[in-house]
């Protein structure tokens, strides 16, 4: 694979990533999973509850899903033997937690400006 190919995939593979990692942590539609996993991550032994954790930290995640999409993309970055796999992993890893980032930025600054707008039309309709 040439190095510009290998770019490419590396700034395109964190893209579900990200996804699958901000999805499960975050969304509504994992809400019960990851409260039941919140709660068996506060109790019990230290390995129940790194266990139970990972399911609710995105970065933690972000490291599982890494590792599940490098076994189905044979991606390796820089080198062609397993220490490609770590350098891509880790690279990966890196930038799907810089998507989430800017994502979780996005979503911070849109709900702002819902309750900004929702304030300034109470403020008008007081008036009236």
């Amino acid at each position: 694979m040439t190095l510009s190919l290998q770019i490419a995939w590396l700034f395109l593979l964190p893209v579900p990533i990200a996804c699958i990692a901000w999805t499960v942590t975050h969304e509504e539609i994992f809400k019960e999973p990851r409260e039941f996993c919140v709660q068996c991550s506060k109790e019990g032994s230290l390995l129940k509850k790194k266990f139970f954790y990972l399911f609710t930290c995105e970065y933690c995640f972000s490291h599982y899903v890494t590792a599940a999409m490098l076994l189905l993309t044979n991606f390796k970055l820089l080198l062609p033997d397993w220490r490609g796999y770590i350098i891509a992993g880790f690279s990966l890893v890196w930038i799907a937690n810089i998507y989430m980032s800017l994502y979780a930025r996005v979503r911070m600054e849109i709900k702002k400006e819902k309750i900004d707008i929702a304030e300034k039309e109470e403020q008008l309709n007081n008036r009236k």
